[in-house]
């Protein structure tokens, strides 16, 4: 299994993330990809990337709510630095209008800005809405091209708004709120091709039942991969063989 969304890197994982690592293996996780969130936490991602080759990729971009007053200088990191590391894609990007709206036309801007790098390395995007669907989506209809492609994270929408996102060329980025009794998409994600779905955790965030509320970690990856099989009526070994191929064709081996 693939782990396409963890933050493995921050500061919650310092004192036991080789316990972690071993867990996650333990589990069936064979890879994570780390996404960025802001220069501050870039070194620490790739230390944690070198100091477990072949099991971290890291990504590289500004989150959202990382967008405030000093955005320029954040936007040129990601442009200054995007050759210096083999980055697997431009993220976590996006509009978060849930925890900050003073700074949206910033947060669009240096959303356009980065997708628009993206296309120039050839490389997919990781979008992070909340509160946003419409705004992200108006952004993406204005780059529909066959380059443009990557993950929708953490996709808590309705059946609609998958649709809408497939049609881009985005595969849903599936974690813990598959798990929730009131999670909902667990009631129509098996309507969409599992072709179309990746597994994420957000650790630290979003852990899944019966761990909700906890730090969430990358082993938990299986109980996310176990509740996508129900949905589907597959096998765990099936969801996981699938939804790794998905996560290979966007990131590239």
């Amino acid at each position: 299994m693939i782990d396409t969304h963890t933050h493995l890197y921050l500061e919650q994982f310092r004192e036991d993330i080789t316990d972690v690592v071993n867990r996650a293996l333990q589990a069936g996780v064979s890879r994570c990809y780390l996404p960025s969130i802001s220069s501050k936490h870039n070194n620490s991602m790739l230390e944690l990337e070198k100091k477990f080759p072949g099991f971290f990729y890291s990504m590289i971009g500004l989150h959202p709510c990382y967008v405030n007053e000093n955005y320029d200088s954040e936007l040129k990191f990601v442009k200054d630095n995007i050759l210096e590391h083999d980055y697997k894609a431009i993220g976590e990007i996006g509009i978060d209008l849930f925890h900050e709206k003073k700074y949206l036309e910033q947060q669009v801007y240096v959303f356009e800005e980065q997708i628009k790098l993206a296309l120039e390395n050839n490389l997919p995007i990781v979008i992070h809405s909340r509160d946003s669907f419409d705004e992200i989506y108006e952004v993406l209809k204005k780059f529909k091209s066959d380059n443009l492609r990557g993950i929708f994270h953490c996709f808590t929408g309705d059946k609609q708004q998958a649709k809408k996102i497939i049609d881009l060329n985005f595969h849903l980025g599936i974690g813990g709120v598959v798990t929730f009794k009131n999670g909902k998409i667990s009631e129509f994600l098996n309507s969409i091709p599992i072709e179309r779905i990746v597994l994420e955790t957000d650790s630290p965030y979003l852990a899944p039942s019966p761990y909700r509320g906890k730090r969430n970690e990358s082993s938990y990856l299986k109980i996310i991969a176990e509740k996508i099989a129900d949905l589907y009526n597959l096998e765990l070994s099936e969801v996981s063989k699938i939804t790794q191929k998905n996560s290979l064709d966007i990131f590239g081996n």
